[in-house]
């Protein structure tokens, strides 16, 4: 069987659901547009601090390794008009343009209501600037292989939802773990190109069922016992741009 890409998603609001994609142009040394172009910032994280105009680690935010709340929203984002509309139970909540001081403001309010901060301080919407508020500070893509998630469901004893590792691009066609081999090698998926930089070290906010909202397995607990290491995905770095499409082929190159 062939290596290709299943799914393409990204993440408007970090911590939040993702989008499905058809296909998506990349840039070269940029992360897939629109992902993680937003993020809910901790009141702990005053105005003035640098959170908009730089990239901060992710305990400047809400996100589901703290706050498994957060899995309960759905997000649509809209490109032209740049609407973030949120969704709880299939019912729209709010709605604002995300990119305007007062679109984030009659977002936030609703946040601040659904996150429950009294006595904490309002949390803020905020909005990267050519940059992600991604886990790490390089403007990197996420790829998963959907073989070593089947192999991690063997670890844990029932299925295990792709999305709770939150990656850009999911494949398959590939054996198990064979992904780890191309670090520090070269992939070609449709018309671009990549560095393969390094492994995803996982963290809690796996255990957390992008469906139900519940915190009810250990994610990088089973992939400790079960392969001596904590590891989903790799990271990758668009060294040449192009389009990518789902059910393009994924190719080793180097």
């Amino acid at each position: 069987m062939s290596k290709s890409i299943r799914e393409i998603y990204r993440y408007p609001v970090k911590g939040l659901s993702p989008e499905r994609l058809p296909r998506v142009a990349l840039a070269a040394d940029q992360a897939l547009p629109q992902d993680r172009r937003f993020a809910i910032a901790r009141a702990a994280v005053r105005p003035g601090d640098p959170v908009a105009d730089g990239w901060q680690p992710k305990s400047a935010f809400y996100q589901l390794e703290r706050d498994e709340r957060l899995a309960q929203l759905r997000v649509t984002f809209d490109d032209a008009s740049e609407q973030l509309v949120l969704f709880r139970h299939g019912r729209q909540v709010a709605q604002g343009k995300a990119s305007d001081p007062l679109g984030r403001t009659l977002l936030t309010q609703f946040l601040t209501a659904f996150l429950a901060t009294a006595g904490q301080g309002a949390p803020r919407l905020v909005e990267a600037r050519g940059f992600a508020y991604s886990d790490v500070p390089d403007p990197l893509i996420s790829l998963a292989n959907l073989a070593s998630i089947s192999d991690l469901e063997r670890i844990v004893g029932r299925p295990v939802e792709p999305l709770r590792f939150r990656a850009n691009l999911y494949f398959e066609g590939a054996p198990a773990w064979e992904e780890f081999k191309w670090i520090g090698g070269r992939l070609k998926i449709g018309g671009a190109t990549f560095k393969v930089v390094d492994a995803i070290e996982r963290c809690a906010a796996t255990n957390v069922d992008p469906e139900t909202a519940e915190r009810d397995l250990n994610l990088p607990l089973a992939l400790q016992r079960g392969f001596g290491h904590c590891q989903m995905g790799l990271y990758l770095r668009v060294i040449e741009a192009g389009e990518v499409a789902a059910g393009d082929p994924l190719e080793v190159v180097a």
